[in-house]
């Protein structure tokens, strides 16, 4: 029986890649080793790599595995050119992308990302650059990869030559070798969701970061990244820039000579109430799927006794609506106060990776402790990545949490009452630091499951929506009973809010409905026991939070100090659904739908859609808050003055 060899191409394939990109992170550590050796436990970069290039390459090895099991040996020779040129294309790129690295680097910072192909719409301006600042770089480029392809070339059979083999044993092993490449590629069977460049986060330097990653890697993940970028000008009619911004102005509470510095548009001051020589401390949890209909206390179902007897001791904000249906649409209304667009959240966008605005970057300034506490894996939704690059300094997530101490575990990671006996000891553990804290809730999450014993059920059958509903309820409560013992509390401002409601449905284009959910802030200064009950938008709860935490801000949100907001101003909110947006001012809403006229109707009770004339000049503030958040993201407008 002949040798069985036809895993030899795809093995010599594999060794090659992880030697180029086990050289190039060594070479890197070099010559950023003195930054890099800053870091705590700086070495995870190279068995983090290591996992890291085991993705890439197993993700490239499953067409020409593919290939070679299956296909039958008399027609091997048809396909060994292609695989010849498959392998050698590849390991070429990579190597590449791998020798680029460095100068961009000591350019940008980071590894290549989305900048690297943005560069390639515009080849004149950028091989002029080149060739003037890094010819040298270019030369040298040249001659490694001319010499390393021409190696390739001349020893391309013995590398990945295909040799005839039993075609039944083939077939056998087959899922045997497919396993391993899929368990490469996945890089756990564990976790419920793949391995991504959130798992390579170890530390709070960005760089250190990025060298656990490989080139390769986050080039495609800059092209993958880019249909999440819907152009807003294409969906929904272009509009000039200045005047979008000057129509986003018009619904802000700023006065001209407020506003800061004319490359950040919206970049403002904002008054605190009272100015004190310790601002406090803000702790944000943010429920998931907590939408009105499951709250007491705004006329939905008796499921949130804990929620309802808080409010008593704060302000409750009665016609809250969120800006979509999602966690990371919810995180970044209420975490960086930006306006939803047809795109994905920023969260999950390559240009808000770094250098974003989030209330953390802003605390983080002021000398601040900065924390994302989740239950869960923080690499969901990119949400690791994204709040380490954007001033959150500690990630506390499923991983974290003794399981000895804790009290259930569930498909989302842990419950939410070990999240907040968590948060609550991390916050006792900063002692007077001030610090910022997001909270992020998981349980009230299908499959809704939580643990015995806390809770009468609302309904019989244990684990559905109303059940978990209350279960979150419960550890709000545990989370204030305990907080409330502490030295912390009273020097803290609570927001508690949700990201979104449940399942999202209706019969309008918008089901503005489902759109309404609560929000809670407790805490110095605050009113107890009042209710804000004017129209308002999950991105005005951020500037109305830090108008009580005793200090001047400068931010670029557009949101509103609801607090003070003048009654000259009408409520507004804006809903994304999918790609349809909802600008709503009072009880008028216009209705955006990609390449159609906008609509225009009277709403009454969240519910009832009257059909109206178009007010033409509404439908234009309308695209403004489009158009605005394409801009300023496209552009990088949305971020703190530079240092």
């Amino acid at each position: 029986m002949k040798k069985i060899q036809f895993t030899k191409p795809l093995i010599n394939f594999l060794l090659i890649g992880l030697l180029i990109l086990t050289v190039s992170r060594f070479i890197l550590f070099f010559f950023f080793r003195n930054r890099v050796v800053e870091t705590q436990d700086y070495g995870y970069i190279f068995p983090i790599g290591l996992r890291m290039d085991l993705i890439v390459l197993c993700y490239l090895l499953f067409l020409p595995l593919a290939l070679i099991a299956l296909v039958p040996d008399s027609f091997l020779k048809k396909i060994q050119g292609f695989l010849t040129v498959y392998f050698i294309l590849f390991l070429t790129l990579i190597l590449f992308m791998e020798l680029s690295t460095l100068d961009f680097i000591n350019e940008y910072d980071t590894r290549p990302n989305k900048l690297f192909i943005d560069y390639l719409i515009y080849p004149k301006e950028v091989v002029g650059t080149l060739l003037k600042s890094y010819l040298s770089s270019i030369f040298v480029t040249v001659i490694i990869l001319a010499g390393f392809v021409y190696t390739l070339i001349r020893y391309r059979k013995p590398l990945f030559g295909i040799r005839n083999n039993n075609y039944k044993t083939k077939l056998a092993l087959f899922p045997l070798v497919a396993f391993f490449v899929f368990f490469g590629a996945r890089s756990s069977l564990t976790s419920k969701r793949p391995v991504n460049a959130s798992n390579a986060i170890f530390s709070t330097d960005h760089l250190t970061n990025s060298l656990g990653l490989n080139s390769f890697y986050t080039v495609a993940f800059a092209l993958y990244s880019i249909k999440n970028e819907s152009n807003t000008e294409k969906m929904y009619g272009k509009m000039n820039y200045a005047e979008a911004i000057s129509r986003v102005k018009k619904y802000m509470d700023v006065k001209p000579n407020e506003y800061t510095d004319d490359s950040i548009p919206l970049l403002h001051i904002q008054k605190t109430n009272k100015v004190i020589n310790r601002p406090y401390n803000i702790v944000i949890i943010l429920e998931e799927s907590l939408g009105a209909e499951y709250v007491g206390s705004l006329g939905g179902l008796p499921l949130t006794p804990e929620f309802d007897k808080l409010t008593n001791e704060g302000t409750l904000f009665t016609n809250l609506f969120s800006t979509g249906t999602r966690s990371v649409r919810g995180i970044e209304a209420v975490v960086t106060g930006f306006l939803p667009s047809p795109s994905e959240s920023v969260v999950k966008l390559n240009n808000s990776q770094t250098d974003f605005y989030t209330i953390a970057s802003l605390l983080k300034q002021k000398g601040y402790d900065t924390s994302f506490i989740y239950g869960g894996m923080a690499n969901f939704d990119n949400m690791g990545s994204f709040f380490n690059g954007n001033g959150f300094d500690k990630i506390i997530d499923e991983d974290d949490f003794d399981p000895n101490k804790s009290a259930f575990h569930g498909t989302w990671g842990w419950s939410d009452e070990d999240v907040m006996t968590k948060a609550n000891n991390y916050f006792k553990s900063l002692g007077n630091k001030p610090f910022v804290s997001l909270v992020f809730s998981s349980s009230n999450h299908e499959p809704f499951e939580y643990p015995e014993g806390r809770i009468t059920p609302y309904d019989k059958q244990k684990n559905t929506v109303n059940n978990a509903m209350k279960y979150a309820d419960y550890s709000i409560g545990q989370f204030f009973k305990q907080a409330k013992k502490e030295k912390y509390y009273k020097n803290t401002i609570f927001l508690v809010i949700a990201d979104h409601n449940t399942r999202t449905y209706g019969k309008h284009l918008v089901p503005i409905h489902k759109f309404h959910i609560p929000a809670l802030i407790i805490g110095p200064g605050v009113p107890k026991g009042g209710k804000y009950n004017k129209l308002c938008s999950q991105i005005d709860i951020q500037p109305t939070v830090l108008s009580r935490i005793g200090m001047d801000t400068e931010t670029p949100m557009s949101g509103r100090n609801l607090f003070d907001l003048s009654d000259s101003f009408q409520g507004r909110a804006m809903m994304q659904f999918n790609d349809i947006n909802a600008f709503r001012v009072g009880n008028e809403v216009v209705i955006m739908q990609p390449n159609k006229k906008p609509l225009q109707f009277h709403v009454e009770n969240d519910s009832i859609f009257t059909p109206k004339k178009l007010n033409e000049d509404l439908s234009k503030d309308a695209l403004a808050h489009v158009i605005t958040p394409f801009y300023l993201y496209e552009q990088r407008k949305y971020r703190l003055k530079s240092k």
